[in-house]
């Protein structure tokens, strides 16, 4: 062999003397560093197969966002050519009917079109063309509608008889109008043809990235080398996690829950186990609430059997007591009509101790109704005034009424039982005697009354009770106070049914002021169905 022919062959020898060291490396090597090298390889491809998807990724998306733009574009200046023609239309059906309510086009084109013309300038600042034809467009409807248009409306608004045949001549504002649809046509026109040519970049950017795609799926079969691992690390530990809180909730902790980035399966598995906790923690707390709701309802229950059975003792025991007088002796005349006052007193308490009752029962129901008619508060409270000035020598209860006849439209009846009520705690509640105040005003569109007393005042901690059923407050209890604890309910739905509000002010010991708004006659009338004075409204 001659020296020339040994020296081509030497790079060969020591090309393939590399190769086969390699080769007995790797079968050497323990599957340790088999695994750290695969894994080095398979990492380095992956890189390089991301970056270039990545970019080919990229160059689909912005293909794609500029054929998206151009039927932006377009939608955009559609929109926007709609607008000058409801200018238009709506001017020339004002001019010829004489209506408004064909004026309501040229009114919401007219707050549009500025930021539809915003809008088209600021899309086409990528084309350099299209964004001049953009803002000529933008100038010629300013120029329309300030020149034109709106002096046109105002000149039509003056002189409406004159107005259909100057809308009919006036051709300057033809011209301008037929200028600014050749503009749009040749902007429509350009917009197409640069959406057509970046339609074709986009499709000729999706063929490189399907290309792209294919070669990565190719390189990501190398991932199956490293498939133990992968299982290891995305089924094993989540399962074993999942097994760890499923315990915690065995054990009554139902606030765990598992990360949800587990692949197919075991995620599904994840957010199954993460709804279970979730329903658990749920009836859970449900449970607890219905329990707390069964204990409050027994607890009312017990209040109401416990009240209506002392209010009802009392009268029940006077009627028994004089009835039998009257039946087992022989009385004078004054005396036999004292015990028949004592009985009818004592009578129409049980009938108000059942109305209240029976109000009660139809304001959950939703039956009770209001007979609606004009009511003059002032009148109202001096009628209560008078009735309850009777009911202690011990009170004296004034009024200070509004300036005028105070209005309002509502139930007289109810809107009493109210007043009544307020009265009536304004007495009890002052065991010790004194001025209870009564004031009424006009204040805006509400008629306001209050109803001050000197009495025990509302403890703070029992002031948020002060509206629940059955509730008398510790002093009423205590001092024997008489009461169902249904009149400030009652009175409160009363109100809130005639489109008012009801609250007070109250410091233990220093009296309380009750207050009430309603709407006044005529701002009531607004939300009843007409003015029948016999219609009637369930609360």
């Amino acid at each position: 062999m001659s020296e020339a022919v040994r020296a081509r062959s030497a790079p060969l020898g020591v090309v393939t003397s590399g190769l086969s060291h390699i080769r007995g490396w790797w079968t050497r090597s323990g599957l340790v560093v088999r695994i750290a090298v695969s894994a080095l390889i398979v990492g380095m491809g992956l890189a390089l197969v991301f970056a270039v998807m990545f970019l080919a990724i990229t160059g689909l998306r912005e293909r794609s966002l500029e054929a998206r733009h151009s039927q932006q574009v377009i939608a955009t200046a559609n929109e926007l050519q709609t607008l000058v023609i409801d200018l238009e239309t709506g001017m020339r059906g004002f001019a010829i009917t004489h209506k408004r309510s064909f004026l309501d086009p040229w009114q919401r084109a007219r707050k549009r079109y500025p930021d539809a013309t915003d809008q088209l300038v600021r899309l086409t600042k990528d084309s350099r063309k299209q964004h001049a034809r953009a803002l000529a467009i933008q100038s010629s409807i300013n120029n329309y509608f300030n020149q034109y248009s709106k002096p046109l409306v105002d000149f039509i608004a003056r002189n409406p008889d004159i107005a259909a045949r100057l809308i009919l001549s006036f051709s300057p504002a033809a011209r301008q109008t037929n200028q600014i649809r050749a503009q749009f046509n040749d902007f429509l026109r350009a917009e197409a043809v640069l959406g057509s040519r970046r339609d074709s970049d986009a499709h000729i950017t999706a063929e490189h990235a399907l290309v792209v795609g294919g070669i990565g799926l190719g390189a990501a079969l190398l991932l199956i080398l490293l498939a133990a691992v992968y299982v290891n690390r995305a089924v094993a530990r989540p399962v074993r996690s999942a097994a760890d809180a499923a315990a915690r909730v065995a054990g009554g902790d139902f606030s765990d829950r598992l990360r949800e980035d587990g692949p197919g399966e075991v995620g599904q598995l994840e957010r199954t186990f993460n709804t279970m906790a979730a329903s658990l923690e749920r009836t859970l707390a449900d449970l607890e609430e219905r329990n707390q709701t069964l204990i409050e309802s027994e607890r009312t229950k017990g209040e109401l059997v416990s009240n209506v059975s002392h209010e009802l003792r009392t009268p029940l025991a006077s009627v028994l007591g004089f009835s039998a007088l009257m039946l087992d002796r022989d009385l004078p005349p004054e005396e036999m009509r004292r015990y028949l006052e004592v009985i009818r007193t004592e009578a129409r308490r049980l009938a108000e101790l059942l109305n209240d009752l029976l109000d009660l029962q139809r304001i959950e129901q939703g039956t009770i109704e209001l007979r609606l008619e004009e009511v003059d508060l002032n009148e109202l409270l001096g009628a209560q005034l008078t009735l309850y000035s009777a009911q202690s020598e011990n009170h004296e209860l004034r009024l200070d009424p509004a300036d005028e006849p105070l209005l309002v439209y509502g139930d007289r009846d109810r809107l009493a039982q109210v007043i009544g009520n307020l009265l009536s705690n304004a007495i009890k509640y002052s065991p010790a005697g004194g001025i209870v105040d009564v004031s009424a005003s006009h204040v805006g569109d509400e008629a306001w009354i209050w109803v001050r007393d000197e009495g025990l005042g509302i403890p703070a901690d029992q002031q948020e009770r002060i509206f629940t059923k059955f509730f008398r407050g510790e002093a009423g209890r205590e001092l024997g106070i008489g009461g169902t604890g249904l009149g400030l309910v009652l009175a409160r739905q009363i109100v809130e049914a005639h489109g008012g509000e009801i609250g007070f002010e109250s410091a233990e010991g220093e009296g309380t002021t009750f207050w009430l708004q309603l709407p006044a006659a005529a701002a009531s009338r607004l939300t009843t169905a007409g003015d029948d004075p016999e219609a009637r409204h369930g609360i």
